[in-house]
């Protein structure tokens, strides 16, 4: 988020050869770190999609909203070459547009994101409503509407209103959800702890995504959020740490395949238990001395 409003602080460094010089090695080394995320995120979220097809061919439902939000990764990525290789300021009608695509891509990701916690959410919440329409048409015809609902919402916006505006409302179609996020969380614990017909298993994995959905959005997107929402009232290093938040949400999506496999999943939740595990056995000896 922070390629734009980086123009208003170039004049400033470019007034000063000590903030000049700071500038010129912080663009360098987002420039390198965006280029390594890239290199390694397009060719995982292409294993990734590749991989949870066939999940889908399965009639699995929750790995479509995955797929989607990887596919918007992927056009991410192809908005930051952009950005690296024309610069962050450089504003043409080509410019432009990829500017505007790539934070629609952003308010898509956080749709889908949402669409994974609600699907989770529905799964253990309301689980006969949900088993009568889970629904491969149903989901694609879900997908559909994240997105074509922001370009439609944010077209008018980017005539009519002004850069400053702009930024404030996609700041706020972003922070919309993260209620939705933490009620989503909320719900899914309460009918877990009333349930004894979902295996503990599948209650880890189910929780599992919820909160790692939850992490990502906080800890990526939330910065850069708060950063816009304040109009950018902060220094150059935060704005492009915000952003260095932003680019690195696609690496971070990748972990949910982890759970959405069982036999992944399962295999990394045994590997968690038995480190609590032996951990426990390691404080137990010292307990039973104190108590001699």
């Amino acid at each position: 988020m922070g390629d734009v409003n980086n123009t208003t602080y170039a004049t400033e460094f470019y007034d000063s050869g000590n903030y000049y010089q700071h500038y010129v090695k912080t663009g360098f080394i987002i420039r390198v770190t965006t280029y390594v995320i890239i290199t390694i995120g397009l060719l995982l979220i292409l294993l990734t999609i590749f991989a949870l097809y066939f999940l889908v061919r399965k009639d699995h439902v929750t790995p479509i909203y995955v797929i989607n939000l990887l596919i918007t990764d992927l056009f991410q990525f192809c908005c930051l070459i952009f950005f690296n290789t024309k610069g962050s300021w450089i504003f043409g009608i080509v410019g432009s547009i990829v500017y505007y695509t790539y934070y629609c891509l952003l308010v898509t990701s956080v749709g889908f994101m949402v669409c994974i916690s609600l699907e989770r959410y529905l799964v253990i919440a309301h689980p006969l409503w949900y088993r009568f329409r889970r629904t491969t048409k149903i989901s694609v015809a879900v997908c559909a509407v994240v997105w074509v609902v922001p370009p439609v919402f944010f077209i008018p916006v980017v005539y009519l209103l002004g850069l400053e505006v702009q930024g404030i409302i996609f700041s706020i179609s972003l922070i919309v959800p993260f209620p939705l996020f933490i009620f989503f969380l909320v719900g899914t614990l309460r009918a877990l702890s009333a349930s004894v017909s979902v295996p503990s298993e599948e209650k880890r994995r189910i929780v599992g995504i919820l909160v790692l959905v939850l992490l990502i959005y906080t800890l990526l997107f939330l910065p850069s959020i708060i950063y816009y929402l304040a109009q950018g009232s902060g220094s150059f290093d935060l704005s492009n740490l915000s952003s260095m938040f932003i680019r690195l949400s696609p690496l971070a999506d990748l972990s949910l395949y982890v759970f959405i496999r069982k036999d992944i999943s399962s295999k990394f939740l045994a590997a968690v238990c038995c480190c609590k595990m032996e951990s426990n056995a390691n404080d137990e000896p010292a307990v039973k001395v104190d108590d001699v």
